[in-house]
């Protein structure tokens, strides 16, 4: 499968790098996207898989809203109110969202901490 996640900003798609493989194509919005910047996105999508990943505050609705519009397909994945945003959001929490979205190939699961005394 191939796929792009779509972010808002370049500390999330920092945050998600954490995460995921190299291959994973993370393109950013830079903000509310205007018609141009749709467009380049639409370009860099091409035919591949769309995910929307934006923040659970009004601005993130904002740019949700407009990206759903030019992607209407996309799969829509959410990051749990109280958090701040994407890029604040607990590495745990957001490997559980990407393994709903049925990401795991992608995902890069940190190695387990070593025992206590050991």
């Amino acid at each position: 499968m191939t796929y792009a996640i779509i972010v808002e900003g370049k500390n999330d798609r920092s945050r998600l790098r954490r995460v995921l493989a190299e291959e994973a194509l993370i393109l950013c919005t830079y903000g509310t996207p205007g018609t141009e910047r749709i467009e380049e996105l639409k370009k860099e999508v091409g035919d591949k898989d769309v995910f929307l990943f934006t923040d659970n505050d009004a601005s993130g609705k904002k740019i949700r809203a407009a990206l759903r519009e030019a992607f209407p397909d996309a799969e829509h994945i959410y990051t749990r109110r109280g958090y701040a945003g994407v890029e604040g959001t607990p590495e745990e929490y957001l490997i559980q969202q990407l393994e709903k979205a049925g990401l795991e190939e992608w995902i890069v699961y940190p190695s387990p901490s070593p025992e206590p005394g050991a």
